[in-house]
């Protein structure tokens, strides 16, 4: 592939996504130099105060110096950057003066590219987003999706991987804008985690790894964010611990279940053991811990700590574990939401065994409702 640092590039990608085209860039100075003395002499020695002529122009800018110090104290080493036009850039993309400021306060590091790359590297991102703005809302939300990696090419080559998988341009959107670090790992750590969940799916006797792995990434936009190590050691504990067959596993693992793979194994293995000794402390069987993970596969996103107060919560507040294993999703509300709702409905004498827990799982608005028309009943 001929790098796209060239002055004209031509780069098309295959169905899904369209034919998507690098335009001609002009050639112009890429860096300013910023003279700076030094004790003795060497213009290679690090400042402690920095380059003054960079400090001045970024205080005019708004940019929160001390801020972008703490973060990337060498950028302010350097004698050349290019923070004018970058700026210049941003704002001709549709950012503002603030939202520039803002960026480069967050992730300074953006003053050192040129402005051949961030062309180069726009029009990658502008054939994926419609408009220049929405890029700008995910620079402005996470700077280093954007400025990170120098590597354009290697933005590419991950886009056509991803369409290689069947992810068409609007899955690729998705992505890019929930989880664009995803984009500035190098191709090859994107292809072993695509590897690995394919090697999954054999193992647990599916037909389909592609498919499978395919499934896993439009489910969570994060997993390539994620190590293979992590998620490896999840599906070997989660094999070794649920006692599911290898098709409910695979069911599980591409399904409502996706998310536990972003878990640390050791954070999985925790909540896990707090989930089953609570349960299994209430008269639970083993067997309702493990359909109720099925089931309810966020159960193990909480912390054993959280997790333990919301389920005491529920039951001193009268409702039986057999009513929370019927209707798991009561644990999504907080605990003040339900140690809220629980004091109104003791209230006005609410019977949570003959009336069952499906008034805690309604919205605040509904609840209210429903809790009104109830003492309405009652005053009658």
């Amino acid at each position: 592939m001929a790098s796209v640092c060239k002055t004209l590039v031509q780069i098309t990608l295959q169905q899904p996504l369209k034919c998507l085209t690098v335009k001609s860039i002009t050639s112009r100075p890429l860096w300013r130099f910023y003279s700076a003395a030094s004790n003795d002499g060497d213009p290679k020695t690090n400042l402690p105060t920095g380059n003054a002529s960079l400090l001045e122009n970024l205080d005019l800018m708004g940019v929160d110096v001390e801020m972008a110090r703490k973060r990337q104290p060498s950028v302010f080493r350097r004698l050349f950057t290019n923070e004018e036009c970058v700026a210049e850039f941003l704002r001709g993309k549709g950012a503002s003066r603030q939202t520039v400021a803002s960026i480069i306060s967050r992730y300074p590091r953006a003053i050192t590219r040129s402005l051949d790359h961030l062309e180069q590297r726009w029009q990658l991102w502008r054939n994926i987003f419609q408009t220049d703005l929405e890029i700008v809302a995910i620079v402005d939300r996470s700077p280093e999706s954007f400025f990170r990696s120098s590597d354009n090419e290697n933005l590419f080559k991950n886009i056509c991987f991803l369409s290689s998988l069947g992810l068409g341009n609007q899955n690729i959107h998705r992505m890019l804008a929930a989880a664009p670090r995803a984009f500035s790992n190098s191709l090859e750590l994107n292809r072993q985690m695509v590897d690995l969940l394919e090697d999954v799916c054999q193992e647990l006797g599916g037909t389909d790894p592609k498919g499978f792995a395919k499934a896993i990434i439009l489910r969570n936009r994060y997993i390539l964010s994620r190590s293979t190590k992590r998620v490896r050691a999840n599906v070997d504990f989660l094999r070794a611990s649920m006692n599911l067959s290898d098709a409910h596993l695979l069911d599980l693992l591409q399904g409502s279940g996706v998310k536990i793979l972003d878990l640390s194994t050791e954070y999985l293995k925790k909540n896990m053991s707090s989930l089953g000794g609570k349960l299994l402390g209430v008269g639970c069987s083993e067997e309702d811990v493990r359909k109720l993970i099925v089931a309810y596969p966020g159960v193990l996103y909480f912390g054993a700590a959280t997790l333990g107060t919301k389920l005491d919560c529920l039951l001193k507040g009268g409702i039986t574990a057999k009513q929370i294993l019927e209707m798991p999703k009561v644990l999504d509300f907080s605990t003040e939401n339900v140690t809220a709702r629980l004091k109104q409905l003791e209230g006005i004498g609410y019977d949570f065994q003959s009336k069952g827990i499906g008034i805690l799982n309604l919205s605040q608005k509904r609840f209210e409702a429903k809790k009104n028309r109830l003492l309405t009943l009652q005053n009658k």
